[in-house]
């Protein structure tokens, strides 16, 4: 075999190839492109199903972050919030910080008058009397409800600034159901950190005036067949307060107390809530007041403006039929301060 493989000749040696079989080579090539083929089968097969397979959802994970008001004291925290409207969204003003309250006083006592003054600020919306409807104080769930809706501020009306206000509330008078449930009102106040505004009326002489010439009107609509409980023009107000209304003596002084009784009652009742004590008459005589007012609300100071007239006003004695008798009866009483206070408006 030796022989085959190579011979000498010499100093050279020749190596001669082994002879190879045609069959072999063939069977070796077949088997490789076997293999191969096999091989790259499989890879497609896993391809085709990795783009059958439905794709991976990625999940991405919202973190809601709360909103927080800068630079507020500890105290102020319960009265901060941030309501979350149902019937819209607040967009960019969604944090913007808002203060609740409610001005709680009684019919003729300038609350309209100072209503109109917290509105001509930017960043207030006070609702006006919303339980002037018996069907909204008809029990204490419809109460909560109305109070809800105006504090989450999906309530809207002519004085509606919602999406960005810094202030919103309402006005509430004592015998609008306010008085009847007060134990629960109070403690949904204190829940919802709900601050009362209390507007009061020293003279009450002068606030049965408005109310006896404000019912007079509802029936004799002097204003061109129109009743108006305020007004906005000196024309307007001359009109309304050529009517003089009778007092009756004999009840006079019993409704003094009745008032004042209740108006006790009301600071008693609520005087577990954050609230601030106004009087209209200090409000006409010092305008500072109202500064007061937009520190307790913590509103950013604004000149505050009404465009309302004030229909009486000048000497009680052009404004009443009888009185001489009011005057007599008054003398002595521990009401005839009523009988001298005045302020100019």
């Amino acid at each position: 075999m030796a022989e085959d493989l190579c011979f000498f000749n010499k100093d050279i040696i020749i190596i001669k190839p082994p002879k190879k079989s045609p069959a072999l080579l063939r069977m070796v090539v077949l088997m490789l492109s076997m293999v191969s083929g096999v091989y790259i089968c499989s890879i497609c097969l896993k391809q085709l199903n990795s783009y059958a397979k439905p794709p991976k959802l990625v999940t991405i994970q919202l973190v809601y972050q709360p909103c927080h008001s800068a630079f507020i004291e500890p105290w102020e925290i319960p009265y901060v919030h941030f309501p979350k409207p149902s019937t819209y969204n607040r967009g960019e003003c969604s944090c913007n910080s808002v203060r609740f309250f409610a001005i709680l006083s009684m019919q003729r006592s300038g609350s309209g008058w100072f209503e109109t003054l917290l509105n001509s600020h930017i960043n207030v919306s006070s609702n006006g009397e919303i339980f002037s409807v018996k069907e909204r104080r008809a029990n204490v769930s419809t109460i909560f409800q109305t109070m809800d809706k105006v504090y989450n501020l999906d309530w809207f009306s002519s004085a509606s600034k919602n999406e960005c206000s810094a202030a919103v509330g309402f006005k509430w008078m004592f015998n609008q159901g306010l008085m009847e449930h007060h134990q629960e009102i109070v403690k949904y106040f204190n829940r919802r950190g709900v601050s009362l505004i209390f507007l009061l009326r020293r003279n009450l002489l002068r606030r049965m005036i408005s109310l006896l010439a404000n019912s007079y009107d509802r029936d004799a609509k002097l204003l061109n067949g129109t009743h108006k409980s305020h007004v906005h023009s000196l024309t307007e107000a001359e009109i309304l307060a050529k009517y003089k209304p009778t007092i009756d003596i004999k009840s006079m002084i019993s409704n003094m107390k009745q008032v004042e009784e209740t108006t006790q009652k009301a600071l008693e009742f609520f005087k577990s809530t954050r609230h601030i004590v106004l009087y209209y008459e200090d409000l006409i005589n010092d305008r500072t007041k109202l500064l007061d007012v937009q520190e307790f609300l913590r509103l950013p100071r604004r000149r505050l403006y009404s465009r309302q007239v004030k229909i009486h006003k000048g000497s009680l004695s052009d404004q009443i039929e009888n009185w001489n008798e009011v005057n007599n009866t008054l003398n002595g009483t521990q009401y005839d301060r009523f009988l001298q206070q005045d302020y100019k408006m």
